[in-house]
């Protein structure tokens, strides 16, 4: 019988699906109730370039992707789509399309997080006397009243990253979209946001607020779309969905998709998911996630903790009542720069790496410059090898690649003890460069913690599945998910971190002479 169509003699519904569409893989899991993976499936996302520095996503392309990896899950499980008690869905923060809100026709492909095209934007914003009387205005109210929804527009600065200036950008250059939102009949939408959208063929328009956090324009204090922010970039405030739990059934798949309705049960950004796969639910809790960027994401509890520059507030998710939140450090071109090296031919397989850097004492003086630096937002800065001599191998220069990841791993970690007055528990590390033991032990050594790494390192998918087997009763509590967790490596430190001082040092110096190139 062909997977998905209805089946009177289909056993009852036992499994739950966690879907991840990251920023280079949509991958799909059925898990059972003890969290096995009993079928997977991928699809590599394909990125647009129409312009230099622009990055793009074709939303139909995107929209087969994200069905075909549901259905060969499901079938690579033996299953049927009557089987499945729930659909979580993790996606790649940040990036978004806007479309009529009448006929569902988008204005534009997605705008990726990793987009530059409001690189000057967002210089000539971040020079502003507009944004430092802001800053003031925000400083003395924080003064005054002690509150803390006044401490992080205080220092308010705009990235590329943020959906924020990208939107702005959309709506002085796309002129169907300005008309559209005049009539309100413009939606925005981050990518889950369109996908409830088109699973549902229109009933359903929402997000949560994991996402909404993520996106620069949504307070995350007063837990509502920023008039403000949009005030002053001219963004209608009509374009925004409303914003849901985390866990929440957001209504069922139509049934022509997949055969049968299939409940919708979590929407989650990945970060935040693989925060929750990691099942770091106690304020302290520490997530490293290693994949095409890297991601520290610190659970702060009750409290939203805003620091000024390197660390970004977020909501991690709400559940009920319950709303967990975390602070963030981030940098960026980590698996990116490991597939470059890969299609320049470096090596032939990724797993190849960890050994090929070992086989050397030391990189020989080689640093490799990422894309963009650990802190501040340079999107001029080119990815560069500094320091090569005529002796240097291809051992040399991946060793170099692996180092950079370690050593900017180090700098946040200082960051965040630095800045975050919360003891820190457990470090737990996820993503595929964390399959990586050169990159695992070298951090575990320069930041002098243990790193716990999880059997199944594809947390975003497995968050989403947690996330929306509690929605839907397939899993008790956290308690019990708890139990589930399976720890497959623990790294421990076993240098001295003064040990790497000359290697970061030399590197450090490369990163200052590279800014602006």
């Amino acid at each position: 019988m062909p997977c998905g169509q209805p089946d009177s003699g289909a056993a009852p519904a036992r499994y739950v699906l966690g879907v991840d569409v990251g920023s280079t893989v949509v991958k799909c899991h059925v898990y059972d109730r003890a969290a096995a993976v009993r079928g997977s499936s991928s699809r590599k996302v394909e990125s647009l370039y129409p312009h230099p520095g622009w990055v793009e996503l074709d939303p139909e392309v995107l929209w087969s992707q994200f069905i075909a990896v549901i259905k060969e899950t499901v079938q690579a499980a033996g299953l049927h789509m009557r089987q499945i008690a729930g659909l979580g869905i993790s996606t790649q923060r940040g990036t978004f399309i806007t479309w009529h809100k009448k006929t569902g026709k988008p204005f534009h492909n997605f705008i990726s997080w990793q987009d530059l095209r409001s690189a000057e934007l967002v210089n000539s914003w971040n020079k502003s006397l507009l944004l430092k009387v802001i800053h003031v205005i925000f400083t003395v109210l924080h003064f005054l009243t002690g509150s803390d929804r006044y401490l992080a527009p205080s220092f308010l600065t705009f990235s590329t990253h943020q959906t924020s200036m990208k939107l702005s950008w959309v709506f002085k250059n796309i002129h169907e979209a300005e008309e559209a939102a005049k009539k309100n009949n413009c939606c925005f939408g981050t990518v889950d946001t369109w996908l409830l959208y088109r699973l549902t063929k229109g009933s359903v328009y929402a997000t949560d607020y994991s996402n909404a956090s993520s996106t620069g324009i949504f307070e995350p204090f007063m837990k509502c779309w920023s008039p403000t922010l949009c005030n002053l970039l001219s963004i209608p405030m009509s374009i925004y969905p409303p914003v849901k739990d985390t866990s929440f059934n957001f209504g069922s798949t139509d049934s022509e998709i997949f055969g049968v309705p299939i409940p919708i049960m979590a929407v989650v950004a990945d970060q935040q998911s693989a925060m929750f796969g990691e099942c770091c639910f106690h304020p302290g809790d520490v997530k490293l996630t290693v994949g095409t960027g890297g991601f520290w994401n610190v659970n702060t509890g009750e409290h939203l903790f805003a620091s000024r520059g390197s660390l970004y507030p977020l909501i991690g998710w709400k559940i009920g009542e319950e709303v967990v939140y975390l602070t963030e450090a981030s940098i960026s071109d980590i698996g990116t720069a490991i597939k470059w090296a890969q299609d320049i031919e470096l090596f032939t397989n990724v797993d190849e790496t960890a050994e090929m850097a070992k086989s050397v004492a030391d990189s020989q003086g080689v640093c490799f410059i990422p894309g963009l630096q650990a802190s501040g937002d340079d999107p001029y800065l080119c990815a560069s090898f500094m320091g090569l001599n005529p002796s240097t191998n291809r051992n040399h220069l991946v060793r170099a690649i692996l180092e950079s990841v370690a050593f900017r791993n180090k700098l946040l970690y200082d960051i965040i003890v630095k800045k975050v007055n919360i003891p820190l528990r457990t470090i737990r590390a996820d993503g595929g460069v964390s399959n990586n033991s050169f990159v695992m032990q070298m951090t575990s050594d320069l930041i002098n913690r243990k790193i716990e790494k999880p059997a199944n390192v594809d947390m975003s998918s497995l968050g989403a599945a947690f996330l929306a087997g509690l929605a839907s009763g397939f899993w008790t509590d956290k308690k019990q998910l708890k139990k589930l967790r399976r720890i497959e490596a623990v790294f421990e430190p076993q240098k001295d971190s003064e040990e790497y001082r000359p290697a970061m040092d030399a590197w450090l110096q490369a990163m200052k002479h590279s800014p602006h190139w």
